[in-house]
């Protein structure tokens, strides 16, 4: 079996629609941008439930919570990447306000010194358009769903 990651696909709608990306830390993504920002998002406990698992990495890699209604995007597997699970939930958050958990990692390479860096480094909001162009190639498709889901007419009662 694949690993599986879930997370969480924010979004609010301003002048259009923007989507919550956050960008990874440490010093291999220092400097890279275009197609580099993520869905905060991680992996799978043993028999861990999916949104369990998105809404707890949601919250270790941004410091946030979000309440909602969270809906299922189709999975989608980036290339020699795990399956990511991602919930769309409509909602707000103050990329100002980030605060990710930190990793461990050996840097510089072969130097035996080990550094912190934080999971994710910074966060955003992004039109649609400009997050195409942010958000890794692989996870492009949970644009794509989030725009189809939000195009069909909600079949709850209000």
């Amino acid at each position: 079996m694949p690993k599986e990651s879930a997370g969480l696909l924010l979004f609010r709608r301003r002048d259009g629609l923007e989507v919550f990306l956050a960008h990874p830390g440490g010093p291999f993504w220092a400097r890279k941008d275009e197609h580099a920002w993520s869905i905060p998002k991680g992996e799978l406990d043993d028999g861990e439930d999916a949104l369990t698992a998105a809404r707890r990495e949601f919250a270790e890699e941004t410091g946030l919570s979000v309440e909602g209604d969270f809906r299922a995007l189709p999975p989608c597997k980036p290339p020699g990447g795990k399956v990511v699970r991602a919930f769309a939930v409509e909602g707000d958050a103050d990329p100002a306000s980030v605060k990710s958990n930190l990793f461990e990692l050996e840097w510089p390479p072969r130097s035996g010194r080990r550094q912190q860096f934080p999971e994710v480094d910074r966060a955003a909001w992004f039109p649609l358009a400009t997050a195409r162009q942010k958000i890794h190639k692989g996870q492009l498709p949970l644009l794509d769903a989030l725009e189809r889901l939000l195009a069909t007419p909600s079949r709850s009662a209000h």
